[in-house]
């Protein structure tokens, strides 16, 4: 969907609009945000830095051709012009505290808040999450879905996670599509995928018969 790998088959449109032949920047640019399982962050940058170059980035001419030595020669202008949006972001996720902390030491659940906020930052109309609770415990998962529901309801959001922990994703998803080896196993809301006896089997390690055929 974020078009880093070839489409080999279907249609992508974002209202209406076929996004197959765009590049990766240009869907971003278009209003589709993503994080990844492992937070993809600006590690020997601060927290503040981090989402003034992803505001750099979705400017004209800026891009992936912004390196971080780059990026810190040219983010005091930035930082001048963006630093509302930026601190908004930090707030939204709750790190502005750790604003002028350097990114390598914040916690997993912290890195991924950053993420979110750099995506947040840059105003999108979609999110696509991949295992936004990878690698967090229990309160973790749940203080960090709580964070990414209340930005989907306060920015009226369309959100597509990927996420293996079932419990997370019926706790919070309207819609879910279960896949077992590239095949669509069931589709339907949390409820009817709940029940599927093949889904209890082998996703939830319950013992259930199978469905006559």
């Amino acid at each position: 969907m974020m078009g880093e790998l070839a489409v080999s088959g279907g249609e992508i449109r974002l209202e209406g609009r076929d996004m197959r032949g765009l590049s990766p920047t240009a869907r971003a640019r278009s209003g589709i945000g993503r994080t990844f399982q492992t937070p993809r962050l600006f590690s020997g940058l601060t927290v503040r830095e981090n989402i003034l170059i992803a505001l750099l980035a979705e400017t004209k001419g800026g891009g992936s051709q912004v390196g971080i030595a780059d990026g810190r020669s040219r983010v005091g202008t930035k930082e001048r012009r963006s630093s509302a949006n930026a601190e908004a972001a930090l707030v939204e996720v709750g790190l502005d505290e750790q604003a002028p902390v350097l990114a390598a030491s914040l916690s997993q659940g912290q890195r991924k808040r950053l993420e979110l906020a750099m995506v947040l930052a840059l105003g999108p109309r979609i999110l696509l999450l991949d295992e936004p609770t990878a690698g967090m415990g229990v309160a973790e998962r749940a203080s960090i879905m709580e964070l990414v529901m209340g930005a989907v309801r306060r920015r009226g959001l369309t959100m597509v996670f990927c996420e293996h922990d079932m419990e997370t994703v019926f706790a919070h998803a309207p819609r879910v599509v279960v896949m077992d080896r590239g095949t669509i196993l069931a589709d339907g809301t949390a409820e009817r995928v709940r029940a599927d006896p093949r889904v209890q089997r082998i996703y939830l390690g319950r013992q259930a018969h199978e469905e006559p055929s």
